[in-house]
């Protein structure tokens, strides 16, 4: 297996949201799915701009919870835009990226994705800690008994 680069590895079909999305959509997305990171992208020119974590979306319902109430709650989530919270920081790679590196991202940082963008900051893919699980799943299953 002559896995290098983060090409090799990421999610290339991704479920995205875009700059009109809400926090109810992305709390629909999330739990309808199972998935824990969503890009927000420009739909125009395919931009990444940002990312939305389950973490920051559980921090903000846990908020407007606090804030306003179980019975406005629903109402809140209808009204929060994703731009208000999602992580606009995020650090990207480029599809080359070497796995070698990828790998001391996660293990220096507390990020659970990387995103991968080409020059023009378009959204290619998104490579997460259990893409990696499930890397050193293959390699193990491969490796002679």
């Amino acid at each position: 297996m002559a896995l290098q680069s983060v090409g090799d590895i990421m999610t290339r079909e991704l479920l995205t949201l875009d700059q009109t999305s809400t926090l109810q959509d992305a709390h629909e997305l999330m739990r309808e799915k199972g998935i824990r990171h969503i890009p927000v992208v420009d739909p125009l020119t395919g931009k990444l701009l940002g990312v939305l974590t389950q973490k920051r979306m559980i921090a903000t319902i846990m908020r407007l919870l606090a804030d306003y109430g179980v019975n406005a709650l629903e109402r809140r989530e209808r009204q929060c835009r994703v731009m208000e919270i999602l992580d606009a920081d995020m650090e990207s790679v480029d599809v080359q990226a070497p796995l070698t590196e990828v790998v001391e991202f996660f293990l220096s940082n507390k990020h659970g994705c990387l995103t991968v963008v080409d020059e023009q900051g378009r959204l290619q893919g998104m490579v997460t800690s259990s893409d990696f699980v499930r890397l050193c799943a293959e390699l193990l299953r491969a490796r002679p008994a």
